[in-house]
């Protein structure tokens, strides 16, 4: 991070909704619509407290700012510059977490371990990272720059720089040397994709069987529609209850 006072580094987060939310519209929002901002301005004084090793101030000003902002924040984590937490409730950030500068992370993020014991167990986000709703990102694992995590996704391992991580557990879908084509509202439905696969391939092995071997199947085909037509039946009916 660059020499850069506490003083400069709250004026630079509290100027971040301007850039990065459509819906601002006068500072006066700031204190009360913004607790991700909140957030991270009182990361930052509990941060310098801890390092000036007042370290039960700086828990006492961080369990604080939990209180208000529903935003865990352990004041020993290392967060970068023009780091934007939307919405904010329910980000947990863990103590060893290193996060980089132009950072977007959305309401219900979690970067947290998956061990108890002492050192590094947290991620390491990288710049430039988009973190989506709800995803868990966890382990002493590195996102890489430029890269994507979808929402809800679970990430336990390595995300390479300029990378789309989206499912659970969290997949690469797209890789680029220079930039993620995939926006971050048009990510894949991995499981839809995957059940369409092998309907098609299962449809493939029936022609197969039918064609070469003259294996009828059309009694099973039949039961297996009848189970079918019931069950889209049953969902139907659960729908309009």
């Amino acid at each position: 991070m660059a020499d850069i006072s506490l003083l400069e580094l709250i004026k630079e987060d509290f100027s971040l909704p301007k850039n990065n939310d459509p819906a601002f519209r006068t500072n006066l929002e700031l204190i009360f619509n913004y607790p991700g901002i909140w957030a991270i301005v009182n990361y930052r004084i509990a941060n310098a407290l801890y390092k000036k090793n007042f370290k039960r101030l700086a828990r006492f000003v961080s369990g604080l700012s939990q209180f208000l902002t529903n935003t865990d924040i352990h004041p020993a984590c290392t967060i970068g510059r023009r780091v934007f937490i939307d919405h904010a409730f329910g980000v947990v950030i863990g103590e060893t977490a290193v996060l980089g500068d132009d950072i977007l992370i959305y309401q219900g993020v979690t970067l947290g371990g998956v061990s108890l014991s002492h050192g590094k167990r947290h991620p390491t986000i990288c710049s430039n990272v988009t973190i989506g709703a709800g995803a868990k990102i966890l382990g002493n694992i590195t996102v890489g720059e430029n890269s994507k995590v979808g929402a809800n996704s679970v990430v336990i391992t390595d995300v390479p720089s300029c990378s789309t991580a989206v499912g659970v557990p969290a997949r690469i879908i797209k890789r680029k040397d220079t930039k993620c084509l995939l926006d971050h509202n048009d990510l894949p439905d991995i499981s839809k994709e995957m059940f369409g696969y092998l309907l098609k391939r299962v449809a493939i092995l029936e022609h197969a069987l039918t064609d070469k071997a003259c294996i009828d199947i059309s009694t099973k085909d039949n039961e297996l529609e009848d189970i079918y037509k019931n069950f889209i039946e049953a969902m139907m009916t659960k729908d309009q209850k």
